[in-house]
């Protein structure tokens, strides 16, 4: 058995981002009333992406309750991607995703559909999970009024919506739900049993530590038995998942559970693209004027086209 280390240091840090850690705020996971007030302050601030090369309209898919989403539609698009925030499944909302949702649907020349789930720990699992999934079964049922291909539809997210996206993959398939097309996972929470190395060791990493990752899970699972939608590295069969994309930050807890499931996806015979991002930490890609950062914005919005391609 190899001894771990006592403490972990966050040498090779890219030095653009390292130089914002002082700067960031640390939310507090257990209060979310608070955290969701500072997490919009946050967006608040953040540079918007310019919306003039596509057409941007709210809507609320009908549902118990209804579910707002925020429909992108760049020119000439024809495929789509449900795209699921991040935020601990605690915070975040469609005015706080708008300026990723933008550059996604900039970048990627896909119809961006993006969902204001419900937020726990008022709603815990499965409600954002099941306002995700109603989300896809109505973008299907409804391609032809939004213009696009019904075979051409992609599920994806950051951290706890990366988790809901690839959950509803899932679903999809054991329900023989709407087809899938791909499925993109960016430092995606899968894992709440938090067991490997990253999510033992980072207990001081930027932004989300065990600690935060630990809180998040609690809310969103509250009292409920983790199941394999919830957290879908529980999942025993991953064969016939759509391809995937999975993208891991150097310095991130969620790491480790995401290389392995991208591993378990290749041995179950998924195609996975995996990208490890030296030097990162999680969400560290909002820290935008770094080179890094939009490298990692490009290539989420590249990987959406080549998917969603003819």
């Amino acid at each position: 058995m190899i001894a771990e280390p006592a403490t972990v240091t966050m040498d090779g840090m890219d030095p653009e981002v390292e130089a914002f850690i002082p700067l960031l705020p640390r939310l507090d996971p257990t209060d979310p009333v608070g955290a969701r007030r500072m997490f919009a302050e946050i967006a608040a601030a953040a540079p918007v992406p310019d919306t003039r090369g596509m057409d941007v309209e709210d809507r609320t898919v009908p549902g118990e309750p209804g579910v707002p989403v925020r429909i992108y539609r760049p020119h000439r698009a024809q495929g789509a991607i449900i795209w699921l925030h991040g935020g601990g499944w605690v915070v975040g909302d469609l005015d706080t995703e708008h300026p990723w949702a933008t550059r996604l649907a900039d970048g990627s020349g896909a119809v961006v559909i993006s969902v204001g789930y419900r937020l726990a720990p008022e709603h815990p699992f499965p409600a954002a999970f099941d306002d995700a999934y109603a989300v896809l079964t109505w973008t299907a049922e409804h391609a032809a009024e939004l213009g696009i291909d019904p075979n051409r539809i992609a599920v994806g997210g950051h951290s706890a919506g990366g988790g809901l996206a690839a959950g509803v993959a899932l679903r999809a398939r054991d329900q023989q739900g709407p087809p899938i097309r791909f499925q993109l996972l960016n430092q995606p929470g899968l894992d709440d049993r938090m067991e490997t190395w990253s999510a033992r060791n980072f207990t001081d990493t930027p932004w989300w530590d065990r600690e935060r990752l630990a809180a998040a899970w609690g809310h969103y699972l509250g009292d409920a038995p983790a199941s394999p939608y919830a957290a879908p590295a529980r999942a025993e069969d991953l064969s016939g998942l759509p391809p995937a994309y999975i993208a891991t930050a150097e310095f991130c807890p969620n790491r480790d559970e995401d290389i392995l499931f991208a591993l378990r996806l290749l041995q179950a015979g998924v195609s996975v693209e995996l990208h490890q991002w030296a030097g990162t930490f999680h969400g560290s890609q909002a820290i935008v004027s770094a080179e890094v950062s939009q490298r990692q914005i490009a290539e989420l919005g590249g990987a959406v086209r080549r998917a969603l391609a003819q």
